[in-house]
């Protein structure tokens, strides 16, 4: 099996074996920058080591060329302000080709072995419960937002859309806990957001807001509840 040891390889040379000089002398100089070169050869090595055959080389030498040319595109491309969003797409695209490498050349990982029902029934409910679901809430509960909080003060606070990656955080974790039927873990999480909450709607003093916070977080919670139940049925 390769996967494992392509991904392993992967995460010793782009985190571990990739100090922040070589990082630093490559967004300066870009493909003109010898740690970049080096960078792929530690890549190959590194894969070529963990395969353990040597006559897999094409395989090594497949994902040194990719990741060079993976890259190469983020240098050039990438902006101050677009680097975190560059890092998710780059260490994406290095691992489709890990995947795919897996997927076309070795039999016993099939497209239909990881396409098949189940899993899509997961995958699915995973989408479902990210963005789809923030909608459906925040569609239901606008007709009870309350009007007459001061909220200038409150989004001085809190981060930026804060509210909604920490629902869909929520919900991806309390369906992982279903799934594995580990139910007091939804219990610890209903605990633990009550306890973050309760000082900020003590502090609003806003019986509006506290009913508002809690029809939001009671569907957030059931929704994710129902199709952690319903992918099990």
């Amino acid at each position: 099996m390769i996967f494992i040891p392509l991904i392993l390889a992967h995460l010793l040379g782009d985190f571990l074996l990739q100090p922040n000089s070589w990082v630093a002398d490559k967004e300066k100089k870009k493909t003109s920058s010898f740690y970049l070169y080096l960078h792929i050869l530690v890549h190959f090595i590194l894969a070529l080591l963990f395969l353990g055959d040597l006559t897999l080389w094409w395989i090594a030498a497949i994902v040194a060329i990719t990741h060079f040319i993976i890259d190469a595109v983020k240098l050039h491309l990438q902006k101050p302000k677009s680097q975190r969003t560059w890092l998710f797409v780059d260490q994406s695209l290095h691992f489709l080709v890990i995947v795919l490498l897996s997927v076309f050349y070795f039999p016993y990982l099939r497209w239909e072995d990881i396409l098949n029902p189940e899993n899509l029934k997961i995958v699915t409910a995973l989408v479902f419960l990210t963005v789809p679901s923030s909608i459906f809430i925040k569609t239901i509960i606008s007709i009870w937002t309350p009007v007459s909080v001061d909220h200038s003060k409150l989004q001085t606070e809190s981060l930026v859309n804060a509210g909604k990656y920490i629902g869909i955080l929520e919900r991806l974790l309390v369906f992982v806990f279903i799934l594995v039927n580990h139910w007091e873990g939804v219990g610890f999480m209903i605990a633990a957001k009550s306890v973050f909450r309760f000082s900020d709607l003590a502090e609003a003093k806003q019986r509006k807001l506290t009913e508002y916070v809690l029809i939001g977080t009671l569907l957030s919670f059931g929704i994710a509840i129902l199709t952690g139940i319903l992918i099990k049925i």
